[in-house]
């Protein structure tokens, strides 16, 4: 094992904590049972030890703040949820510390699912009164554009594209662009061993305009979502997989030893924003909501459970800063 593989940035130790990568590089590195295995149905379950909380989440979801009434008034936004009675959010169910359905109890749970049912309650006072569309890298915007959602929580990266025809509340959320690849694979170890590899990156995604300027010779194959790419990685159809920091963890924490990471972080930090229709008065409703929540310690709750709790780590990083 290279000492990369334990290295951390800044920004990493932030997001997650040293010793977080600690213990997710050196299962890695670990050749246990299951290391090469092929991805089933049971790849979405996570190891015993990796489980969320479900009670501990739910208790604490439900214990929001709610708005007042005048507080609703004062945004057409929120107004319009408001009399509708439901949230339409758009979200994903397969993000392992971030949204992640529950067959057994068809509950979403994760640190994006629990902003978006604790902004439900907020605004209807039940957090339960939403509904989920599913999104991919490539649907965020369109389901915003088109009216279908009133929100999109998905591991959102805030860019200036994405700006000129939808909103951000936020960021809530900061992250880098890591490399995956299988632990048993000891030619790549940093973001300089990708030239002349194949690798898969999410299409939509900021991934592929990241590679072209760090790895501008590596060979990229881009895959509608998380689970076609690390499939194509399982398979050896591709040498590695790019994307967020945070969405690699996810992966290496529901399957223990499987993977590892290859390196530091790279890239420009990642903040990851609330997506909102373009030029809606919610930014501003829900961003003091999430000042709120900031100021309360919410959270920070909700970040220990959905991750802090499940990789050992004590301190909570600090969030970004709104409207940055």
């Amino acid at each position: 094992m290279s000492i990369n593989d334990l290295m951390l940035s800044r920004r990493q130790a932030l997001g997650f904590g040293a010793a977080a990568l600690a213990t997710f590089g050196l299962a890695a590195c670990d050749s246990g049972e299951g290391a090469d295995a092929p991805s089933t149905g049971s790849d979405d379950q996570a190891s015993e030890e990796a489980q969320l909380d479900a009670e501990a989440y739910d208790a604490l979801i439900a214990t929001g703040a709610v708005a007042t009434d005048e507080e609703i008034a004062a945004s057409e936004w929120a107004t319009k949820v408001k009399e509708a009675g439901t949230m339409r959010i758009g979200g994903v169910q397969t993000s392992m510390l971030f949204s992640l359905l529950n067959e057994v109890d068809g509950k979403t749970r994760g640190f994006d699912a629990g902003l978006s049912q604790l902004l439900t309650r907020y605004i209807l006072g039940d957090e339960n009164a939403q509904e989920i569309t599913q999104v991919t890298s490539n649907t965020r915007e369109s389901v915003l554009q088109n009216d279908q959602v009133d929100a999109v929580f998905a591991t959102y990266s805030i860019n200036d594209e994405r700006k000129e025809v939808i909103s951000f509340a936020g960021p809530y959320y900061t992250t880098q662009q890591s490399i995956l690849v299988m632990a048993d694979n000891t030619d790549i170890n940093s973001v300089e061993d990708l030239a002349g590899r194949n690798v898969a990156a999410q299409s939509g995604s900021t991934g592929p305009s990241i590679l072209e300027e760090y790895a501008p010779d590596a060979n990229v194959q881009e895959f509608a979502t998380d689970e076609e790419a690390r499939s194509a990685l399982e398979q050896g159809r591709v040498d590695a997989y790019v994307i967020d920091t945070a969405m690699q963890m996810g992966s290496m924490t529901r399957n223990p030893g499987r993977y590892r990471l290859a390196g530091e972080e790279f890239g420009p930090v990642d903040p990851y924003g609330i997506g909102l229709p373009h030029d809606s008065d919610g930014v501003e409703f829900v961003n003091a909501w999430l000042q709120r929540i900031e100021d309360e310690g919410m959270w920070a709750d909700l970040w220990k459970v959905c991750i802090g709790d499940r990789a050992g780590i004590d301190t909570v990083p600090e969030p970004p800063a709104i409207g940055a």
